[in-house]
C-alpha cells in the first residue's frame, strides 16, 4: 500500500514538474516572439519574407520535435518561436495601419489570454481528461486548413470569417486536449508541451485578430 502511494505521489510531482517547466518555457518564448515580431515591424519586412520566415518556422517545427529530448531542443525552440514571430510582424503593420488598429491588436491579445488563461485554469481545476477530443478536433483541423488552401483561389471574405471562426474554436479546444495532455501524464516532455500551447495560442491570436477585424468592418 506504501509503495502504491509513493508511486502516486512521484507520478504527481513529475505532472507537476512538466507543467511548471511548459508555463514557464511558453511565457519565455512568447515573449521572445514579441521581441522578433517588434523587430520585423520596425524592419518593414514585407508579405514575401513573411512567407519564407513561415516556411522556415514550419521546418524548425520538425528539427524541435526530434531534439526535444536533449538541451538542443532548447535553443531549436527558441529559433522556432523567434522566426515565427517575425513572420507576423508584416501582418500586424497591416492591422495597425488601419484605423482603430492598434485597438484592434489589443483586443486581440486581451482576447487571446483570457481564453487562454480561463481554458487552462478550467482544465487545471476539474483534471478532466479531455483526450476524447482529440479525433474531432484533428478532422476539424484538416478541413479548416484544407479550406483554408481553397479560398486562397476563391478568395470569398465570408468563407474566409468562418475559417477563422472555426480554428478559433479548435485551438480553444487545443488548448483544453493539451493541457489534460500534461495533466493526465499523456504528454511528459516540457519542450513538446510547450510547441503545442505556443502554436495554440499563436492561431487563436491570428484568427482572433482576423474575426474582430471582420466584425469591425474594416476587413
Amino acid at each position: 500500500m506504501y509503495e502504491m502511494n509513493t508511486a502516486g505521489m512521484d507520478s504527481v510531482l513529475a505532472t507537476n514538474k512538466v507543467l511548471r517547466n511548459t508555463y514557464m518555457l511558453l511565457a519565455m518564448t512568447l515573449a521572445f516572439s514579441a521581441v522578433t515580431a517588434t523587430i520585423s515591424m520596425a524592419m518593414g519586412l514585407g508579405q514575401g519574407a513573411a512567407l519564407v520566415l513561415m516556411l522556415v518556422g514550419f521546418g524548425l517545427l520538425f528539427v524541435v520535435n526530434k531534439m526535444a529530448d536533449s538541451s538542443k531542443g532548447l535553443l531549436a525552440i527558441f529559433a522556432f518561436t523567434g522566426v515565427m514571430g517575425a513572420s507576423i510582424g508584416p501582418m500586424l503593420n497591416y492591422y495597425l495601419s488601419m484605423p482603430g488598429g492598434p485597438a484592434l491588436v489589443m483586443q486581440a491579445l486581451g482576447g487571446t489570454a483570457l481564453v487562454f488563461f480561463g481554458l487552462s485554469a478550467y482544465a487545471l481545476t476539474t483534471r478532466k481528461d479531455f483526450s476524447f477530443m482529440g479525433g474531432f478536433l484533428f478532422v476539424g483541423l484538416l478541413v479548416a486548413v484544407v479550406a483554408s488552401i481553397a479560398n486562397i483561389f476563391m478568395g470569398i471574405p465570408a468563407v474566409s470569417l468562418a475559417i477563422s471562426a472555426a480554428i478559433v474554436m479548435i485551438m480553444s479546444g487545443l488548448i483544453l486536449f493539451d493541457t489534460s495532455r500534461i495533466i493526465n501524464g499523456g504528454e511528459t516532455n516540457y519542450i513538446r508541451a510547450t510547441v503545442s500551447l505556443y502554436l495554440n495560442i499563436y492561431n487563436l491570436f491570428i484568427h482572433m485578430l482576423h474575426l474582430l477585424t471582420a466584425l469591425g468592418g474594416d476587413d
